[in-house]
């Protein structure tokens, strides 16, 4: 009787779920072809190690805090991790980011793993995820600054800081754009993580107030077959500082 051998990678060997499945190929090497391909990303040992850390911390603290829907080891790599790291290509060298709204620090933390050159602020209003991400860099050996505030007291105090502002799963797009251009500094970008393209027409009017054009958007189908899009927004002209309105007035009035 034969039996069959189940094929490991050596990089992710205590990860039960990193298989043969059928492709000759486990799990991580199909992410790192997949990432080597769409965004020019060659994950080391070192980084492979820290994502793994990032899981079970994820996992473990999620059965307390509920910090995601998405637990399984495979989907958490290709919907959080490998889908935060395709916009590394976007940030230029050395950039000072900030992820509004971070949650449980996608897509700031895979970002800052991938690109250590970035200088990374994580900004929440959820105590839990404050705590959360602030455990997970020390944990993981990420530098990077994360503050509890509300997006729209934050851009406040701190008007075009940043090269680079970013969300992911925080708001419609009009709503992201309100809520993070007035941090960008001018000629800065504004990179926003969503399924698609569909919401850009209805965000027009808030990106012209807002004095950001798209500049470019990126779709990308990830290993599971699921759409993403990438949309670059430029800061061309200061964004007026009536904006972000205070108290939660994006999402009950958005332009």
């Amino acid at each position: 009787m034969s039996t069959n051998v189940v094929a490991r990678c050596k990089k992710c060997a205590n990860a039960p779920t990193c298989i043969d499945i059928g492709r000759g190929l486990c799990h991580t090497t199909i992410m790192q072809n997949y990432l080597t391909q769409n965004a020019k990303i060659t994950l080391t040992d070192g980084d492979v190690a820290r994502f793994e850390q990032y899981y079970e911390f994820l996992v473990e603290e999620n059965a307390k805090y509920n910090l995601t829907a998405v637990t399984d080891h495979d989907e958490v790599w290709t919907k959080h991790f490998v889908d935060s790291m395709l916009g590394a290509q976007f940030v230029p060298q050395g950039a000072t980011l900030v992820d509004i709204g971070c949650g449980a620090g996608f897509p700031s933390v895979p970002l800052a793993v991938v690109r250590p050159d970035i200088r990374a602020t994580l900004v929440d209003s959820l105590t839990k995820r404050v705590n959360f991400c602030t455990e997970l860099c020390r944990k993981i050996g990420v530098r990077a600054q994360v503050l509890h505030d509300r997006a729209e007291d934050f851009a406040k105090t701190n008007s075009e800081r940043f090269d680079v502002a970013t969300a992911r799963a925080v708001a419609p797009l009009n709503i992201l754009l309100e809520y993070t251009a007035q941090v960008v500094k001018l000629g800065g970008i504004v990179l926003a993580y969503k399924t698609d393209d569909s919401e850009v027409a209805l965000a027009q009017n808030a990106a012209k107030t807002l004095c950001l054009r798209l500049e470019s958007a990126h779709p990308f189908v990830l290993p599971d077959g699921s759409n993403r899009c990438l949309l670059v927004y430029r800061k061309y002209a200061h964004t007026p500082k009536q904006y972000p309105c205070g108290q939660n007035k994006p999402r009950k009035f958005p332009l």
